[in-house]
């Protein structure tokens, strides 16, 4: 694909929708570094069911380790692999608090330290949160990626440093959000609704449904 029809699909994403969100419900950095931990192989749906509940509670490093790992787990237990994950959210609040002054940090050094923060955790947040122009690369944007041919890659991390190289800056605070809307609702896994697609012409998938 050349950039000349990438800044065209870009276009259309942004005429579309000009300010794209996360699904994922939160009022703080705090919040959304914990959303996005309890997100991992499960749907934002289902982690805002159990935010929804847990951060009027409990909203801050302090308060979630007060907590404690048995009440914290009740909190989130609908979510998979919920005793994971509650170990590393009590092991990252007590970090925060030790070492950040209870507070979510800017870069990707000290959040891919956090316990249960990786790569794409910290994209989210640092470009979320932080507004820094990162791309996390999950599941439905390395589909749509390589599908569309927009940056093409076999793995996630070739997969981000293509788009980071082909994305224009000011595209870059969004796209994350396009690219994952877009494979979550429209270019699907199993069949892509190419008949609904706001990029169907410019795509060069090969095997277009209608």
């Amino acid at each position: 694909m050349n950039n000349n029809k990438r800044v065209q699909i870009f276009e259309r994403f942004k005429q579309n929708n000009p300010k794209p969100e996360t699904e994922l419900n939160w009022t703080s950095p705090f919040e959304l570094l914990i959303a996005v931990i309890l997100s991992a192989q499960a749907t934002d749906v289902s982690v805002n069911k159990a935010t929804d509940k847990l951060f009027p509670i409990a909203n801050t490093p302090d308060a979630i380790k007060n907590m404690g790992l048995a009440t914290l787990k009740t909190y989130i237990k609908t979510i998979g692999l919920f005793n994971s994950k509650a170990e590393n959210i009590i092991k990252t609040c007590k970090i925060l608090l030790i070492k950040h002054d209870g507070k979510v940090p800017d870069n990707r050094d000290d959040l891919e330290k956090l316990p249960g923060v990786g790569r794409k955790t910290a994209n989210v947040v640092l470009n979320t949160a932080f507004n820094q122009p990162t791309i996390a690369v999950d599941t439905h944007i390395f589909r749509v990626s390589n599908r569309t041919k927009l940056a093409s890659g076999d793995t996630v991390i070739k997969v981000e440093e293509k788009l980071l190289k082909v994305v224009p800056t000011k595209f870059k605070y969004d796209i994350h959000h396009w690219l994952i809307l877009h494979g979550r609702y429209v270019c699907t896994a199993r069949k892509p609704n190419c008949e609904n697609c706001l990029i169907h012409d410019l795509c060069e998938f090969n095997e277009k449904v209608y």
